[in-house]
């Protein structure tokens, strides 16, 4: 079979990183999660007071900054900020605040994209976010599109912090997603949409095992 790149976009809380990790597992492929690689960003940024308002500073900030994945042997993977581990800072409600602000500028989209591009020049790779399909791997075999109902959403992301350590009113996690929507959406650089050829999955009320053996599926009759 040939080797093949699986974009999953979608919105927050529809379970890409959790089923893209699954599915690059299933396939002996490379899981790359795009998201925590822009929440690295904007944890590097409040670190060091960054004015994301300021190009000079983003530019400057962004100079400093090396983010890399570690990959463990059980095939889990964690992301590295300058030489620390921060898979967990990088979960935080504060990062989860900026994290579209900080995405949204052209300067980090170009530095992450380039990054991206080059993790991914061997294939075999699954990668989630917003812009994989449509901007950073056009060219995807594969291409998948996931979306879910908000509340249902709200609720996973607060099991998620919770499972943490982190106790999040329920609806101050579903106002962050209202706003990380309408932000991820309307952005004018690489704005989260749908691309032409994706295939829509809706994970409302499917079976985590379910949204995973759709996509293995689709996977595996591009891969003949």
């Amino acid at each position: 079979m040939r080797k093949i790149i699986i974009a999953i976009d979608g919105y927050s809380g529809c379970g890409k990183s959790s089923t893209a990790k699954t599915v690059a597992k299933s396939l002996n492929y490379t899981y790359l999660d795009s998201g925590s690689m822009y929440r690295a960003a904007t944890l590097h940024f409040l670190n060091h007071y960054t004015n994301i308002n300021n190009p000079k500073e983003v530019h400057h900030s962004l100079e400093d900054m090396d983010v890399t994945f570690h990959f463990n042997e059980d095939g889990s993977q964690e992301i590295f900020l300058n030489g620390l581990n921060v898979e967990k800072e990088i979960r935080s409600m504060e990062v989860s605040d900026w994290v579209s602000e900080v995405s949204k500028l052209q300067e980090v989209r170009e530095f992450m994209v380039q990054k991206q591009r080059k993790m991914g020049k061997n294939k075999a790779i699954v990668m989630d976010g917003r812009d994989i399909g449509t901007v950073v791997f056009p060219e995807a075999g594969l291409k998948v599109f996931m979306i879910a109902e908000l509340e249902i959403r709200a609720s996973r992301r607060q099991k998620e912090l919770l499972d943490k350590g982190e106790l999040v009113a329920l609806d101050k996690v579903k106002k962050n997603l209202e706003e990380r929507d309408a932000k991820d959406t309307g952005r004018k650089m690489s704005p989260l949409k749908q691309a032409d050829d994706a295939v829509v999955i809706d994970t409302s009320f499917l079976q985590f095992e379910e949204q995973v053996s759709k996509i293995l599926k689709l996977a595996k009759q591009r891969m003949i």
